[in-house]
C-alpha cells in the first residue's frame, strides 16, 4: 500500500473526520464548478461534470452543495481555475506529487513550495519525480456490485488492466487514456461505479523509519490542508509496526 492511502487511514483514526469532510466538500465542490464551466452545466451531456458528481455523492456531499456548486459555474463572478501538477521530494528523497485546482498559480505555487522547504524537501521541476508513477484510472465499486470473481471477468471484459478486491470494496485499474471506455463497459454490467478517477501510482515504493514517516505525514497533511490542493501521492511505504505506533 502507497504512504498515500495508509496516511489517509490514519487521519481518520485520529479522529478528524469533521475537519476532513468539510475540506473535502470544498474541494468536491471545486472539481464539479470546474467540471460544469468545461461544457454544459448538464451531467447527461457532461460526461466530466457526470464524474464529478458522482465521486462527490460517494462521499456523502450534500445535494445542495451539488447543486450550489454547478450553479456557481454559470455565475458572470464565477472563478476560474487552472489544474496544476507540482512534483518534488520529501524527507529521505521521497517522491511526492501534487494535484491543485487554482484560481491564483503564484499563491499556490508559493504555498506548496514553502510547505516543502519547511518539511526538509524540495519542490523540482514538472517531471521530476512523475516519470517514477504511472497515471492511471481508478474506478471503484461497493462489494454489493458482485463477487471477486464476478467483478474480475467484468473488469477484463471492459478492458481494464487490474482489480484488487478487500474488505472496502473493489479497485478496478486502467490505462488512464481508457478510463472513459471502461467505466461505461462496467456500467452496462456492475451498474453506476463508486467512484471515477486517474490517479498517480507508483512503480516501486521506497521503506522509511518512523521519524522518516512521521516528518513525511505531517508534510502531506499541510499540503492537504491547502485549499488549492485536491490531491497528493507519494511512494513511502512504512511498516505495520511503524504504522501502528503513528496511528496509536
Amino acid at each position: 500500500m502507497a504512504g498515500h492511502s495508509q496516511f489517509k487511514n490514519i487521519m481518520h483514526r485520529k479522529g478528524r473526520q469533521d475537519a476532513i469532510r468539510s475540506k473535502m466538500f470544498s474541494k468536491l465542490a471545486r472539481e464539479i464548478t470546474v467540471a460544469a464551466k468545461s461544457g454544459l452545466p448538464d451531467p447527461t451531456a457532461n460526461s466530466a461534470l457526470r464524474l464529478a458528481i458522482q465521486n462527490a455523492k460517494a462521499q456523502s456531499m450534500p445535494k445542495d452543495n451539488i447543486d450550489r456548486a454547478i450553479k456557481k459555474a454559470s455565475g458572470a463572478d464565477a472563478e476560474n481555475y487552472d489544474a496544476v501538477r507540482y512534483e518534488g521530494y520529501g524527507p529521505g528523497g521521497v517522491a511526492v506529487i501534487v494535484e491543485a485546482l487554482t484560481d491564483n498559480r503564484n499563491r499556490t505555487a508559493s504555498s506548496v513550495r514553502s510547505t516543502f522547504t519547511k518539511a526538509g524537501g524540495a519542490l523540482g521541476e514538472t517531471g521530476s519525480v512523475s516519470f517514477s508513477f504511472d497515471h492511471l484510472g481508478e474506478i471503484t465499486y461497493k462489494l454489493s456490485a458482485g463477487d471477486a470473481d464476478a467483478v474480475m471477468e467484468a473488469a477484463i471484459e471492459a478492458g481494464a488492466d487490474d482489480v484488487v478486491t478487500d474488505e472496502e470494496g473493489h479497485t478496478i485499474t486502467c490505462a488512464f487514456e481508457s478510463l472513459g471506455e471502461v467505466t461505461k463497459a462496467l456500467e452496462a454490467s456492475l451498474g453506476e461505479a463508486e467512484t471515477v478517477k486517474t490517479i498517480w501510482k507508483p512503480q516501486n515504493t521506497v521503506p522509511v523509519d518512523e521519524e522518516k514517516a512521521q516528518s513525511l505525514m505531517k508534510l502531506i497533511d499541510t499540503l492537504e490542508d491547502d485549499d488549492d490542493v485536491q490531491t497528493v501521492y507519494s511512494n513511502f511505504e512504512v511498516s505495520d509496526e511503524v504504522m501502528a505506533k503513528l496511528s496509536a
